[in-house]
């Protein structure tokens, strides 16, 4: 019997094509939008390049390496979170010190929860798997020193998924619930924005969000009612924005990705935004690493959805970086003709499987057979 085709084959192929035309499309439209007016796309499209560099990166040295650059990573990420807390490099905002840093500190903390919960995944020694897990948690409770509850909530979220998906065999339903509960936290933002919420909902989410965040949810609603298909152009929001102006401190954001997309880039922006994130979860559906590494990348990068939909996260490169990173290793193909384990670093990966991704299943011992 034929040993079935990994994913990674077509299907990698294909969705790298899709990645490149969605990100493309993405510059294209950022262009497009802020054509004719006094507009500043810089910020877009350095999010794009971060997002594609990291990916790319991720690619290459997570076939090469793929536990030693995924700890690298959480490492690295926990470490600038520490140490930038107050100033993070690589920030989009207008003003040195802006209320976002926490978010994107918390962002940082995530994805190094989640990068040391998929480099568990792929180590075989139960010794290296538990120290990465203990990064993880690390990086967890690191959240609470920063006064992020929902930056811990969230990477406490991923540690535990990663425990999960150790024992799941398919990976579609997960990614389907991922895709769900992201779309969910954007739903309620927008809820918010739009004051649909019943009224002691609402209240209590204003008390949670601050009310200097709803008005800006608000105001950003508007705008992109206002100018429903082009929007008001790429990094705009603090010029039309009465709250923005007022506030002290403030960095000129909605402090939603959704929300700031519609305003400045209309609903094609927002579709294009969700379509990205869409691509990334293509990507671990068809991956050719385990289900648990797939769904664990799936959950971080689900995680950093939430927070970029109530926070100001994603305008930080740094942030894009790392999450284009993640998915790169998560979904980092095997050398041409390898058949056994990957790499010179511990990594375990299985021949296919399951539901024809390699890994999943108690029959892929005989793939090959």
């Amino acid at each position: 019997m034929a040993a079935p085709a990994e994913r990674g084959s077509d299907g990698g192929n294909a969705s790298d094509v899709a990645g490149a035309v969605i990100l493309a499309a993405c510059a294209i439209w950022s262009l497009i939008s802020a054509a004719g007016r006094e507009t500043r796309p810089e910020g877009v499209l350095l999010a794009l390049l971060a997002v594609a560099a990291g990916f790319a990166c991720g690619r290459i040295c997570g076939t090469l390496l793929p536990v030693a650059t995924a700890s690298v990573a959480a490492l690295a990420a926990l470490v600038m979170a520490l140490v930038w807390r107050h100033g993070m490099p690589g920030a989009t905002a207008a003003v040195d010190t802006s209320p976002g840093h926490t978010g994107a500190a918390a962002a940082l903390l995530v994805l190094a929860a989640g990068a040391a919960c998929c480099a568990a995944a792929a180590a075989r020694r139960e010794s290296l798997r538990f120290a990465l897990r203990l990064l993880a948690l690390g990086a967890a409770c690191a959240s609470l020193g920063l006064g992020s509850a929902a930056g811990f909530a969230a990477a406490i979220g991923v540690l535990l998924c990663s425990l999960a998906a150790a024992r799941m065999r398919r990976r579609l339903l997960g990614l389907v619930g991922l895709a769900l509960a992201a779309g969910l936290a954007v739903g309620v933002s927008w809820a918010v924005a739009e004051d649909m919420l019943p009224d002691g909902l609402a209240v209590s989410l204003e008390g949670q969000l601050t009310g200097n965040r709803v008005r800006l949810w608000q105001d950003a609603a508007r705008l992109a009612g206002e100018h429903p298909v082009l929007g008001i152009g790429p990094d705009r929001f603090a010029e039309l924005s009465p709250t923005a102006q007022q506030a002290l401190g403030s960095d000129g954001k909605p402090h939603s990705a959704a929300l700031q997309q519609a305003a400045e880039q209309g609903v094609v922006g927002v579709a294009l935004l969700g379509a990205a994130f869409g691509w990334l979860l293509y990507v671990l559906w068809r991956s050719p690493r385990s289900t648990a590494i797939a769904l664990t990348a799936g959950a971080a990068l689900t995680a950093l959805a939430v927070l970029a939909s109530v926070g100001n996260a994603l305008s930080f490169t740094p942030v894009t970086a790392g999450a284009g990173l993640l998915a790169g290793l998560a979904s980092a193909r095997r050398p041409i003709g390898a058949n056994g384990p990957v790499g010179g670093d511990g990594a375990e990966q299985a021949p296919p499987g399951g539901d024809g991704v390699p890994g999943d299943g108690p029959k892929s011992a005989r793939a090959g057979l």
